[in-house]
């Protein structure tokens, strides 16, 4: 395929809505699929919004937030999708239900289609052994939130090929973005890196280098960072945190990535982060204020 024209979304989640959002400002026409009339009608205010703020922000123009709500259609019919030129899939992160949805879409939509998943740990090969064209199956991670996130990674299984890959490159460029090439490994570049950093950032609050706040000064101020790793932590969510670095030492079966025990005594404990109120900080104070960790110490 020389060049991608229209593109599908499925998934409106946070991730989904995005990726469509960008791409539908991008010149693509998009076909945006969920399950729900609801959870579309949802992603469609939220796709609106974001647009509306650009516009008074003098990030785009009114005319061109028009024309990128007419370039954006909905559906609850995964037929929707069929004569798209790349398909991305944005659902939930289970390989089950994305090998699933790869083996539809390969019955579904045109032999030229072009199918990318939005996985940010799982194996894309794995995905792409549900359909009949693997080296017409990529990695296409966004960053959260798509609209602002320069990064996607572009994730090449051994079985892509470079017509595929060269062909989501583009489209990524095209959307205003700095793509990178990553091979599929767990994590590809950027997880595979900032996991283990945030488990350490634990680790060292679990033996007593530092407290929260001075932990996540020393990382800001000595590292640039614009966030600490425990207030970082707190965003995404402790849960996630220890799911992902399980996965890695599962899957890579060194014990550099053994999860600090205070992510599963935390986790227990519900909290959370910032989607409980609760985290390395306490969310209903203003400004929020580190908690004590001495209860989860040894």
């Amino acid at each position: 395929m020389s060049q991608i024209q229209s593109l599908a979304v499925i998934g409106s989640g946070t991730m989904g809505a995005g990726i469509a959002q960008v791409a539908a400002a991008s010149g693509y026409q998009v076909v945006l699929c969920d399950v729900k009339d609801e959870f579309l009608h949802k992603a469609v205010g939220a796709i609106t919004g974001s647009y509306d703020k650009f516009v008074q922000k003098d990030k785009m123009s009114d005319a061109d937030r028009q024309a990128a709500l007419g370039r954006l259609k909905t559906s609850t019919q995964l037929e929707a999708v069929a004569q798209s030129d790349l398909v991305v899939e944005a659902i939930t992160e289970q390989i089950e239900a994305k090998r699933v949805l790869f083996g539809q879409l390969e019955d579904l939509c045109k032999k030229e289609a072009i199918f990318a998943s939005n996985t940010s740990s799982l194996s894309v090969t794995e995905m792409s052994q549900a359909t009949k064209r693997p080296d017409q199956v990529v990695g296409m991670h966004f960053f959260n939130p798509p609209a602002l996130m320069k990064l996607v990674e572009v994730v090449r299984t051994p079985l892509t090929s470079q017509t595929t890959f060269e062909a989501v490159w583009q489209v990524a460029l095209k959307m205003g973005k700095s793509p990178v090439e990553t091979r599929d490994t767990p994590g590809f570049i950027f997880n595979r890196l900032i996991i283990p950093y945030l488990n350490e950032a634990m680790w060292a609050l679990y033996e007593g280098a530092g407290k929260v706040a001075d932990i996540d000064a020393a990382m800001k101020l000595g590292g640039n960072m614009p966030i600490g790793p425990l207030s970082l932590l707190d965003l995404i969510g402790i849960d996630v945190q220890l799911h992902a670095c399980s996965a890695f030492l599962d899957q890579f079966g060194d014990p550099k990535f053994r999860p600090c025990p205070l992510n599963r005594a935390m986790v227990r404990a519900g909290l959370l982060g910032k989607k409980t109120g609760k985290g390395f900080y306490d969310y209903s104070q203003n400004p929020p204020q580190p908690v004590s960790m001495d209860p989860f110490r040894l």
